[in-house]
């Protein structure tokens, strides 16, 4: 018998899609990268098929890449040669749902907005917001530690995971974290499997933490200006004046024209960047109003206030809009710097001469509270790959992010895109680390080889 026939008799010939056309459908996130030939790809639906096909994998010596929406940017869930994809979004159940002790327990193939909807019927919010949160799911949120629009009041996922189920590569189950608002037993596996982009094991139940939903939709401002470096005066003065948002956005002119060409929102020449910011306090109407006298104050002409939730709802629509316009350009390189805040109008120049310097389009947005940058590097739908001033162009972004006290990645994870990088962050003793861990958990390096470390 050979090893996939025997995987099959193992789960079934529903769960085991050997087709080369169904598993190239499987084969890549939405990246640009080109994937790798899987074998085979398996629909797990319980938590005894991941540890079959773990168990398999191991005996067997197959890699193996486990996959949620396939919505990752940094090339997380693309499948490599030989090996087989492990998709966990057949695993779809919130297994339970307390009000009383605020937390929820899920499947790995939640999708993010079905599980905050649930939670808002009890009065309740899951709060990480990812822009893809309606097709993204929650596993994969874990394994890249997103982010969201809310991050810059309530923090990435790994702040609101209390513990995790884990299948390890060979097939013995983990369970990390606890229930409780409050723990420290031991070392931190639960923040350890959190952004470790299915290296380390494959997460198969989450207990998540869910919040308190505003009693009223936020109060929602758009403030246009007619430079980056005032826009970033406003998002300083923002937080200094302690408003405390729950969103707050920066959307430069490359990214506003390509919204506009596709929507037509009404884009004045004089526009060079555009602040979206919300408030869901409970006085959120008054925040909102504050931090419109701020944007002002800082040379906006022009601040919209939502006075309705369908306003606010259309307001931050602009925002959601941002990467699928463009993708119409071309393809996209979407990178994800973080700076500290203070760092926000260097950084956003130095990407502006960068994209100049080398003759690249670059569209940015950012999450702007938070530091954290998207400068998308765009280029020919015809190539397969981006072309060398394009990587230029991301080298220099990525090392002024650096020599600023960044990061190479807030949200996206580092895949195989950042990988090329990653020594010029980490450094030889954090690598040394980092590969011991995997080599406990992964002896046998099957767990999404050549990913993030």
């Amino acid at each position: 018998m050979s090893a996939i026939s025997e995987l099959v008799a193992t789960l079934s010939p529903e769960k085991v899609l050997t087709d080369p056309d169904v598993t190239d459908s499987y084969a890549r996130d939405r990246t640009f990268l080109a994937p790798g030939k899987p074998l085979a790809v398996v629909l797990a639906e319980t938590r005894e098929d991941v540890i079959a096909t773990l168990g398999w994998a191991t005996a067997h010596r197959v890699p193996v890449v486990p996959r949620g929406a396939g919505t990752g940017l940094a090339g997380g869930a693309t499948s490599v040669d030989g090996g087989v994809v492990l998709a966990l979004h057949k695993m779809a159940a919130i297994r339970e749902l307390s009000p009383a002790d605020e937390i929820a327990v899920v499947e790995p193939g939640v999708i993010t907005a079905d599980l905050d909807r649930a939670a808002r019927r009890h009065g309740l919010m899951y709060a990480p917001d990812p822009s893809s949160y309606e097709i993204s799911t929650i596993g994969g949120n874990l394994a890249t530690n997103a982010g969201g629009l809310r991050c810059v009041k309530y923090g990435v996922t790994r702040d609101s995971v209390l513990g995790l189920e884990v299948v390890l590569a060979d097939g013995r189950v983990l369970n990390t974290g606890r229930r409780t608002v409050k723990g420290v037993t031991g070392y931190d596996l639960t923040g350890l499997f959190t952004g470790s982009e299915g290296t380390l094991g494959v997460i198969t139940e989450a207990t998540v933490r869910l919040r308190r939903a505003p009693a009223v939709y936020p109060a929602t401002i758009a403030a246009e200006f007619s430079s980056l470096r005032d826009a970033a005066a406003a998002v300083a003065a923002i937080i200094a004046a302690g408003c405390q948002p729950s969103l707050l956005e920066m959307l430069d002119r490359t990214t506003l024209k390509a919204i506009d060409d596709w929507r037509n929102i009404g884009l004045e020449a004089s526009t060079q960047a555009m602040l979206i910011a919300q408030s869901d306090a409970a006085d959120g109407p008054s925040v909102a109003g504050r931090m419109a006298e701020l944007c002002t104050a800082a040379g906006s002409p022009f601040v919209a206030v939502s006075s309705s939730a369908q306003e606010a709802e259309e307001l931050i629509g602009v925002r959601r809009m941002a990467y699928q316009a463009k993708e119409r350009l071309g393809k996209c390189l979407v990178e994800d710097v973080c700076v500290p805040r203070s760092a926000l109008p260097y950084m956003i120049e130095k990407i502006e001469a960068i994209a100049a310097r080398h003759d690249v389009l670059i569209a940015t947005v950012a999450h702007a509270g938070d530091g954290n940058l998207h400068p998308v590097f765009i280029f020919d739908h015809g190539l397969t790959e981006p072309p060398p001033n394009v990587w230029a162009a991301a080298d220099e972004v990525f090392k002024e992010a650096l020599a600023m006290g960044g990061t190479l990645t807030g949200e996206h994870g580092v895949g195989l895109l950042k990988r090329r990088w990653l020594s010029l962050e980490a450094g030889p003793v954090t690598e040394e680390i980092h590969h011991g861990i995997k080599r406990v958990f992964d002896p046998l390096g099957i767990l999404n080889p050549g990913k993030a470390i």
